[in-house]
């Protein structure tokens, strides 16, 4: 059984030597250590494997030696900027009013600029906001003084509570429960340790982790504005093309009066989307709800509760398995991927589907060779697909459909049209790549596998849907010989 442990260790020698005893004495491995003074003097992460005995007495022993703490109220640092005469002992009147706050400081830069005045940085600690007016009114007797915003990428004003002060912003900006806190920092230190190890700086990283915050946190309510649009098929039949900003698209096929929609997106926009789906389809409150499923990410599947139905390949649905039984599914089960596919489950608030809802029409090819392998058929109205399978090189388990009669193709995030993007779903896409290391599980076979789908499509012109961007408008020329 393993377990991550986060301590909080007084900064001094010999402070790692008196947790290793513990679990020494027990007889518990520990697998992993991560521990960044830069980042957080007092924070270190520790990886132990042990019986459950074991671990339930190493976290009595390391309550007793104060390593495992609660939470404290959540603390700040405010920065300020105190515009002061450039004369001898300016700066003391501005000291004595913090002193007579009680605020500690944390940081301090100032420099001469040539002019009768210094712009003088000080980080403060800052646990009530009422206190903070009441200096910040004092103090202005004295000098004019602004607050002034950070960014974690430039300095660390105070490293003695980064990653509990980092979490807290996470926590604050998507309104997840506070129960989620401590996956959120052991995930955010995985990532970190992991991209420090290939040459990122940490500050890089946990930057990212915010940006990608915001970006889901500000599509939200009003501001969800995914773009929308409507493509013919014939008389009978057309597809309804859902971009949001963050997450995959969603296509609504409808044909001969009946409705299929592949993959579904986000969980944390369920509300904006069955707004939407309810504006595009009338009976979308009493239809049966079905859904094909191309593979099993996370910004594919976080609609799925809502489905009667869920139509994907065998590999999807044992993935979904694992999630719904707890388990790591494709994902987590990479080393480099796991960290940020946990972020993103707690931010989105994902929940697996019940895989009882999961028809699999298809098995998965045994011993597969082929970049891609044709698995079998799939009609809709009057859509005719054939099913491959990919072999696994973004994610095992992917599926694409091509319709060889109406020169139609969804081909998941295998291929999407990278240039068919808007301003919104290039900003988010940046950050997986990065947090990742690569979006694809074997970004050289998944290469292949776009090679792939695109020599399977025969003569005409093509409507290829991706999961990410615009519709692809793509002709294939057959030259006579």
């Amino acid at each position: 059984m393993k377990k991550t442990y986060i301590t909080t260790m007084p900064d001094h020698i010999g402070a790692f030597l008196k947790a290793s005893e513990c679990f020494s004495k027990l007889g518990v491995n520990i697998t992993r250590v991560s521990y960044n003074k830069a980042v957080d003097s007092h924070t270190l992460f520790i990886d132990a494997d042990g019986d459950e005995s074991q671990l339930a007495e190493a976290d009595k022993m390391l309550s007793a030696i104060g390593y495992l703490q609660p939470v404290k109220n959540e603390q700040s640092i405010v920065l300020l900027e105190f515009i002061l005469r450039d004369i001898p002992g300016s700066v003391t009147d501005v000291l004595r009013v913090i002193h007579s706050y009680s605020l500690n400081i944390s940081y301090i830069s100032s420099q001469e600029n040539g002019t009768d005045y210094q712009a003088f940085k000080m980080g403060l600690f800052v646990d009530d906001g009422q206190k903070l007016q009441q200096f910040l009114s004092e103090v202005q007797s004295l000098c004019q003084v602004r607050v002034i915003d950070y960014n974690h990428s430039e300095k660390v004003y105070d490293n003695s509570i980064f990653y509990q002060s980092f979490v807290s912003g996470l926590i604050r900006t998507i309104g997840i429960p506070e129960n989620a806190r401590d996956d959120l920092l052991v995930n955010t230190n995985m990532i970190m340790q992991m991209l420090d190890e290939k040459g990122l700086s940490p500050y890089k990283t946990f930057e990212s982790i915010s940006r990608f915050a915001e970006l889901l946190s500000s599509c939200r309510g009003s501001a969800f504005s995914p773009r929308i649009s409507h493509h013919t098929i014939t008389d009978n039949s057309e597809i309804i093309l859902i971009e949001p900003p963050c997450g995959s698209n969603t296509a609504i096929i409808r044909s001969h009066g009946q409705t299929l929609f592949i993959d579904s997106g986000y969980a944390l926009y369920r509300d904006e989307m069955e707004s939407i789906f309810r504006g595009l389809l009338p009976d979308y409150d009493t239809m049966t709800k079905q859904i094909y499923v191309t593979h099993a990410d996370v910004d594919h599947c976080g609609l799925l509760p809502l489905f009667d139905r869920i139509i994907a390949g065998q590999k999807t649905k044992e993935c979904l398995t694992l999630e719904y039984c707890g388990q790591n599914g494709y994902r987590e089960q990479n080393p480099l991927h796991r960290p940020y596919i946990n972020i993103c489950k707690k931010l989105t608030f994902y929940q697996p589907p019940n895989p009882d809802k999961v028809e699999t029409p298809w098995p998965s090819p045994n011993n597969q060779t082929e970049p891609l392998t044709q698995i079998g058929f799939f009609d809709f109205g009057e859509m005719h697909f054939e099913v491959y399978e990919g072999k696994g090189g973004h994610l095992p388990g992917e599926t694409i459909l091509i319709d060889y009669v109406h020169h139609v193709a969804f081909t998941g995030d295998v291929y999407i049209n990278m240039h068919g993007m808007t301003k919104e779903q290039a900003a988010y896409n940046q950050y997986a790549p990065v947090l990742m290391t690569s979006v694809d599980t074997d970004p050289g076979l998944c290469a292949l596998e776009r090679q792939a789908i695109l020599q399977r499509l025969g003569a005409g012109r093509w409507q290829i849907f991706g999961a990410h961007g615009m519709k692809k408008e793509y002709e294939v020329v057959m030259h006579n010989s």
